[in-house]
């Protein structure tokens, strides 16, 4: 608990200073910008990533004591592994106890409640009376949960819009680019023209996830203080989140999803292979429609590496063109901008090199995301596990994603390919 409250006063510090750069953006246009106030800035940035390391050690620090506590040290994971208020929602009882004890440690209520919403397949699955068979689908509740935790993994989960559906039936959406369309005058008794606007279909496809199989010792499921409920969803967050996030942004469409970057055109190339321009900013912005750059979602995409190259970056009046953003406030806080735009880090993007595309811009909720709600995990006491002292778990659910936009709502920068 101190670790966390220590991490909530260094995000408060942060927002802080984050507030005084922008103040002194706002206040100081180019004409009022000198010396001064570069240091002023160049100065709280460097205190603000200080604090932002601050932060991640913290963090660090709280992966640790979970880490050691696997290990061995129950101090660790009672300190570092927290109850969410309210997490005692719908599903959460029984899927600890399914967890902990399997199908035979469910209550007759629960098991009703939960063989009412499954699927014939999986109905015919749990119908055994052994603890150790079975799967479970999960809550919505718990599902939900899940959803929200593997945000961390990749921010396109933030930008995209999500859908979520009961069954994972081909999914498909009417295109039209209806961008260079335009009317007509027309005389008095004279025919109007003939413009048919040209339809297509894009499909929004799911594909079978897997956490891969997840060996627990019986000591940590045993142990009362062992949150198994909390460890095995921070698990599946995890390796879930990753692989789904990577495929979000570059899946190539054939076998997996197709991603953002694949999906989305080049609005510009560079004429660098590594470095990033001014210019080049500006043009990309302007490879977008009007139409799709005047929505409140549009802004900038990048990962970290291409963030701290554009930082360096200053306009024309010699001012920074990177304003921090900040967690809190009212209402919301506010994001980190380029060229007074909303910029997410993107993990999964690629750096600048050679023929790679480091940065998109554009109305990112474009992007779908379609989630089938019957995550299940199954529970393995098999001799493959029990030998080691082990209970196994693997959870298996289905995702998919694609750009639903034909007209050009997310551009991309090219960098220059490699020379001869």
């Amino acid at each position: 608990m101190a670790i966390a409250l220590g991490i909530q006063a260094l995000r408060e510090r942060r927002d802080a200073l984050a507030k005084n750069l922008n103040n002194l953006l706002e206040n100081h246009p180019g004409d009022k910008w000198g010396a001064d106030q570069q240091k002023t800035y160049d100065d709280g940035i460097k205190e603000i990533d200080d604090v932002s390391n601050e932060i991640k050690r913290h963090e660090g620090l709280m992966a640790r004591l979970a880490a050691d506590a696997l290990n061995g040290n129950p101090d660790g994971l009672r300190n570092a592994v927290t109850k969410t208020p309210g997490s005692h929602n719908e599903g959460a009882a029984s899927m600890r106890a399914y967890l902990a004890g399997g199908i035979a440690a469910m209550s007759p209520e629960d098991l009703a409640t939960m063989r009412a919403r499954q699927t014939p397949d999986i109905r015919n699955a749990m119908s055994t009376t052994t603890g150790s068979e079975g799967g479970y689908t999960v809550a919505t509740e718990y599902y939900r949960q899940l959803t929200e935790a593997m945000k961390q993994y990749g921010g396109i989960r933030d930008l995209a819009t999500t859908i979520r559906t009961g069954t994972g039936a081909q999914m498909n959406f009417p295109t039209a680019d209806a961008t260079s369309e335009e009317g007509e005058i027309v005389g008095q008794n004279q025919k109007a023209s003939a413009a048919d606007t040209a339809f297509g279909t894009l499909s929004l496809d799911v594909y079978k996830y897997s956490s891969k199989s997840i060996a627990i010792p019986f000591e940590l499921i045993q142990d009362s203080m062992f949150d198994i409920d909390a460890y095995i969803q921070a698990l599946l967050a995890m390796r879930v989140g990753r692989i789904t996030s990577r495929h979000f942004m570059n899946g190539t469409g054939n076998g997996q999803p197709k991603g953002l970057m694949v999906a989305a055109g080049v609005g510009k190339t560079a004429a660098s292979e590594t470095d990033v321009t001014y210019d080049d900013l500006v043009d990309l912005e302007h490879s977008v429609d009007p139409v799709y750059r005047a929505r409140p979602n549009a802004g900038w995409a990048m990962n970290d590496d291409s963030l701290r190259a554009l930082r360096k970056i200053k306009d024309g009046q010699g001012r920074p063109i990177f304003v921090p953003g900040y967690e809190q406030g009212n209402p919301g806080g506010a994001p980190d901008r380029l060229l007074n735009r909303p910029l997410t880090v993107v993990q999964e993007m690629d750096s600048a090199a050679a023929g790679k595309k480091p940065l998109a811009f554009g109305d990112f909720s474009s992007y779908f995301i379609r989630e089938v709600m019957d995550l299940t995990i199954f529970r393995m006491v098999d001799s493959a596990f029990t030998l080691y002292g082990q209970v196994g778990f693997v959870a298996f659910n289905r995702q998919g994603g694609n750009m639903i936009d034909v007209g050009g709502a997310v551009k991309t920068l090219a960098m220059a390919a490699a020379a001869g």
